[in-house]
């Protein structure tokens, strides 16, 4: 498959994948990622999906990954496990102190109170915490914040924080690494934004992605045509002006279906600074959640998700009619991840969003980077957390945004 100039991987990768997947190979054992498996062949549809396993791991089990060629997916698959992996035990220095005592110190600090978990208390400035250093790269200076608000270790007792791979990211260095996380929050905070608009507003974002005239798109599209689904492309992009899509799929028959289920509708997300390249994203991810319900493997999906209704405000998302895609307004420099990363930051501090903090989590020696992103002013998913909204989500509620 050919890619159009703008949608090229040497725009956010310092590397192809092959190369990626020479560096990575022979670490894999030693992480406890034990196979590889190609999901594709599950599905009708024909989009590369790989697995990872990962038999003793402290979060999941199944990590997946996607992609427009086996190679993409299968080193997309090794790498979340990779990541989630490090983020069970990070190489991380810590200090233990209190808020009160750092700042005694002349030290920034963040308490993170929108990362608290549900049932959890927020954290007083004179509790002792264990600390790590992260930094913020729009202030360019040093912020600590918990390090449990960092790592990814599901078998601890009564963790202070939510855990999440929310704005976990691994890349072949930490520019790259800290894009892909950085984009990962952007779209999450457009997805929270936009599910809060009624859903005659939503339908209102459907858009055609034939009308960006990519062949990788189009080649994409018509996969799930023959595969006798049908779609249907949302554009989230919030105010910062990323462009970020979400795709639904379906059988083509799911408006007239009495009882749908939650897996009968998929969805796919994407965010990149060219706009190809996030729909790219959304699609292929679409059919990786595909394989996520016809595999039944990964355990984060449990046996009641097969029976769970589908919400019928879902099933009215087939409903919209697509329209051509918004033009967004270009970055200037998009040629390599270190040049997008300095122009996704400039874009975020033009939206007042003031602080992007980036924790490195490998080791030196490891042949690529893994880092956490957290991005205080920007919106959470879903999850068991103390404080459901943020600014911009109650903003958006009382209609100020």
């Amino acid at each position: 498959m050919d890619f159009d100039r703008r949608t090229s991987f040497s725009c956010d990768r310092v590397c192809q994948p092959l190369e990626t997947w020479q560096r990575i190979q022979g670490v894999l054992p030693s992480f406890g990622i034990t196979r590889l498996s190609r999901l594709t062949g599950l599905d009708m549809v024909g989009i590369p999906v790989w697995n990872a396993v990962s038999p003793n791991a402290k979060s999941i089990v199944i990590n997946q990954g996607k992609g427009v060629s086996d190679i993409d997916a299968r080193v997309s698959a090794a790498m979340e496990a990779l990541e989630r992996q490090v983020a069970a035990s990070p190489c991380v220095v810590t200090v233990e102190a209190t808020a009160r005592e750092l700042a005694t110190a002349g030290e920034r600090y963040e308490l993170l109170p929108q990362l608290i978990a549900a049932g959890e208390s927020d954290l007083d400035v004179d509790e002792v915490m264990i600390w790590v250093k992260g930094q913020d790269l729009v202030n360019a200076d040093i912020v600590w914040i918990p390090f449990h608000a960092v790592t990814l270790d599901r078998t601890s007792e009564r963790c202070r924080f939510w855990q999440s791979s929310d704005g976990l990211a691994s890349g072949n260095n930490a520019a790259e690494a800290v894009l892909h996380g950085l984009l990962e929050r952007i779209e999450r905070d457009a997805d929270v934004l936009w599910r809060l608009q009624s859903t005659t507003k939503r339908l209102k974002t459907c858009i055609d992605p034939g009308h960006f005239g990519d062949s990788t798109i189009n080649s994409l599209l018509e996969k799930y045509a023959v595969a006798g689904l049908k779609l249907r492309a949302f554009d989230l992009t919030s105010d910062i002006a990323v462009p970020c899509y979400a795709v639904v799929c379906a059988d083509n028959d799911i408006l007239r279906a009495r009882q749908p289920r939650f897996h009968d509708i998929t969805v796919g997300y994407g965010a990149h600074p060219v706009a190809q390249r996030a729909m790219i994203r959304a699609l292929t991810e679409v059919a990786q959640s595909r394989l996520t319900y016809i595999s039944g493997a990964r355990d984060d999906v449990f046996p009641e998700t097969y029976s769970r209704p589908l919400a019928p405000d879902t099933q009215m998302l087939f409903e919209a009619e697509p329209h051509a895609p918004e033009d967004y307004p270009a970055f200037d420099e998009i040629d390599s991840p270190s040049s997008l990363l300095e122009s996704l930051l400039h874009r975020l501090k033009m939206m007042r969003i003031n602080s992007v903090i980036a924790v490195q989590l490998h080791a030196p020696d490891l042949p690529v980077a893994v880092v956490k992103v957290i991005v205080p002013d920007l919106e959470n998913p879903d999850g068991a957390r103390r404080h459901r909204w943020g600014p911009r989500a109650l903003a958006m509620a009382i209609g100020t945004i």
